[in-house]
């Protein structure tokens, strides 16, 4: 019985990283859609965002059956809620994949304001951080978690940043560029979202790891790197 219920725990593991490959991709395509202003990728990613769905109602399915016929204690038990938690965070990401390459396709065929700069940098810091978030998922690795949840800080700047020069600067000096603004306002409070949701990811693995709740409690950081 043990042997199969560990079984059941490695197959729960493999599904939450196949789940976060999906919304790994789904980011990047989302934002290369938006550098290159493509059609085709930004409808491919609201296309594949119900394989995702899928698999987040699978894994949920998954771990209530394990909490109901395993009842699982200590360790394990950290380990399925957590995969809950992660879960749903990887398919808030997805979504909001969904949501740049909706605001995508309203930007195409329009001029851009400006060259894109501060968007891609916070895109770039967007994408590392769920990628180290689920390193660290499988690696067990809490120092790794905790750089995910420093790093926060510089994707809200960032998002703050872009969204007071487009205010500022475009919006309010003319106000024929709204419609071109807005999308691009957008974007970068979806990203700025998905920082997020990599944090919560970081918070959970600290929790599983080290058994030491971080979220709001930002100094106790210090003693897991």
């Amino acid at each position: 019985m043990e042997r199969h219920f560990d079984q059941e725990l490695s197959d729960l593991k493999k599904q939450l990283l196949k789940m976060g490959t999906m919304v790994e991709t789904s980011i990047f395509e989302s934002v290369e859609a938006l550098k290159e202003l493509n059609v085709e990728r930004a409808i491919k990613v609201i296309s594949d965002d119900k394989a995702i769905d899928d698999l987040e109602n699978q894994i949920d399915e998954c771990c209530l059956d394990l909490l109901a016929l395993q009842q699982p204690m200590a360790v394990d038990l950290r380990f399925i809620t957590m995969s809950m938690n992660i879960a749903t965070d990887l398919e808030r990401i997805a979504d909001l994949s969904v949501d740049i390459a909706q605001r995508v396709m309203d930007l195409v065929g329009k001029p851009l304001l400006k060259p894109l700069i501060d968007i891609p940098k916070l895109a770039n810091i967007a994408k590392q951080m769920s990628k180290d978030a689920l390193d660290a998922f499988v690696n067990k690795d809490a120092e790794l978690a905790g750089s995910v949840i420093l790093r926060d800080t510089e994707a809200d700047k960032l998002r703050n940043l872009v969204q007071k020069e487009l205010i500022e600067d475009y919006m309010l000096k003319d106000t024929s560029t709204v419609t071109r603004a807005v999308p691009l306002l957008l974007i970068a409070r979806h990203l700025e979202r998905i920082c997020d949701h990599a944090t919560n990811i970081a918070e959970d693995i600290i929790y599983f790891v080290k058994a030491d709740v971080v979220k709001h409690h930002p100094e106790r950081l210090e003693g897991n790197n």
